[in-house]
C-alpha cells in the first residue's frame, strides 16, 4: 500500500510539474537589463524577447535599469518573486563584480539560478583619430612615454570594457587612466567625440564606427581575427602575446524559480539562439550564440567568477576607479 501511495504521489508531482511548464507564461514576462540602453545587453535582450514572445505566446518586455555597475537593476531582480516573470539579462560584469564589489546587496550564485547563456563577442581596442599611434605597438610606446596621461573609457567599474582595459594595462605594462561612465553609450559618444583617447568596446556596436573612419582600431580581443574586422590584428598578435577578453551575455532568474520554468526557458532560448535567422544576423555583427544546460551554465559561471577574481587581484582593479 505504501509503495502504491508513493507511486501515486510521484505521478501526481510529475503531472503537476508538466502542467506548470506548459501553462507558463500566463502573463507578460519582464527581462531586466541592468545596463544603459543601446548597449549589447539591451540590443540582444530585445532580439531574444521578440523570439520568446512568438514562441511562448506572451509579451516579453525589456526594462533597462542601469546604475552602480549593474547593481541597481540586478538587485531589483534578486528581490523579485521567483515565479519566472522577472528575468535578468546578465554578463561577465556580474562575474567580475563578485570579487570587485564586496558590499553588494546580493550574491550571484546564492540569489539567482542560471537559466541559459545567450551569446559572446570579441571586443575591439579603438583610439580617436587624433591619437598619433597607428599600430598597437606604437600606442603602447606612446602610453609608456606618457604614464598617467592617456585615458580610456568604460561603461563602468567591473564591466567587460573596464576589465579588458585593466588586463591590457597589466599585460602591456602601461599606465592609462580609467574613465568610468554610467553606460556604454556615454563612453562610446566620448571616444567618438575625442573626449577620451581609447576604449575597449564590443565589435557588435563599434565596428560600424571603425569602418566609417570615426575611430581607429588597433586590435581585437579574441584568439583569432574577427570576420567583421578581418584586417585588424588580434591584440595578442599585435603586441601583447596571450591577451584575450570577450563580452558574453546570459539569462538568470531569482533563486527559487521552479525548475520546470527554468527548463522551458532554457529550451526556448536555445531554440532562439540556434535559429538560422539569428545565427546569420549575429554572424554579420560578430556575435556567436551560446547554448548550455542550466547545469553547464552554472559551471561556466563559477569558472568565470574564479577567473576574474584572479585578474582583479593581479591588476589591482578597484570599484572606485
Amino acid at each position: 500500500m505504501r509503495r502504491a501511495t508513493r507511486l501515486l504521489l510521484a505521478t501526481l508531482a510529475f503531472a503537476a510539474t508538466g502542467a506548470l511548464a506548459q501553462s507558463y507564461p500566463a502573463r507578460p514576462v519582464k527581462i531586466v537589463v541592468p545596463f544603459a540602453a543601446g548597449g549589447p545587453a539591451d540590443v540582444y535582450a530585445r532580439v531574444l524577447a521578440q523570439k520568446l514572445q512568438v514562441a511562448l505566446g506572451q509579451a516579453f518586455v525589456v526594462e533597462d535599469k542601469p546604475g552602480a555597475g549593474s547593481i541597481v537593476g540586478t538587485d531589483v531582480v534578486a528581490k523579485s518573486a521567483p515565479d519566472g516573470y522577472t528575468l535578468l539579462m546578465m554578463s561577465n560584469t556580474h562575474t567580475v563584480n563578485e570579487s570587485l564589489i564586496k558590499d553588494k546587496p546580493f550574491q550571484l550564485m546564492r540569489d539567482f539560478v542560471p537559466v541559459a547563456p545567450v551569446n559572446y563577442s570579441d571586443l575591439v581596442l579603438v583610439v580617436h583619430p587624433s591619437v598619433p599611434a597607428k599600430t598597437l605597438k606604437e600606442f603602447i610606446a606612446l602610453a609608456k612615454s606618457k604614464p598617467g596621461v592617456l585615458n580610456y573609457a568604460s561603461s563602468g567599474p567591473g564591466t567587460p570594457y573596464h576589465m579588458a582595459g585593466e588586463l591590457f594595462k597589466a599585460m602591456a605594462g602601461v599606465d592609462i587612466v580609467h574613465v568610468p561612465y554610467k553606460g556604454s553609450s556615454g563612453a562610446r559618444a566620448d571616444i567618438l567625440g575625442g573626449q577620451v583617447q581609447m576604449m575597449f568596446d564590443a565589435i557588435t556596436t563599434m565596428a560600424p564606427h571603425v569602418k566609417a573612419g570615426k575611430v581607429r582600431a588597433l586590435g581585437t580581443s579574441g584568439k583569432v581575427r574577427s570576420s567583421v574586422l578581418p584586417d585588424v590584428p588580434t591584440i595578442a598578435e599585435a603586441g601583447v602575446p596571450g591577451y584575450e577578453s570577450v563580452i558574453w551575455l546570459g539569462i538568470m532568474a531569482p533563486k527559487g524559480t521552479p525548475r520546470p520554468i527554468v527548463d522551458r526557458l532554457n529550451a526556448e532560448i536555445g531554440k532562439a539562439v540556434n535559429s538560422p535567422d539569428i545565427q546569420a544576423a549575429w554572424a554579420k555583427q560578430g556575435a556567436v550564440g551560446m547554448t548550455m544546460t542550466p547545469e553547464e551554465f552554472d559551471h561556466f559561471l563559477r569558472g568565470d567568477i574564479e577567473k576574474w577574481a584572479r585578474i582583479v587581484k593581479v591588476s589591482g582593479a578597484r570599484q572606485d576607479r
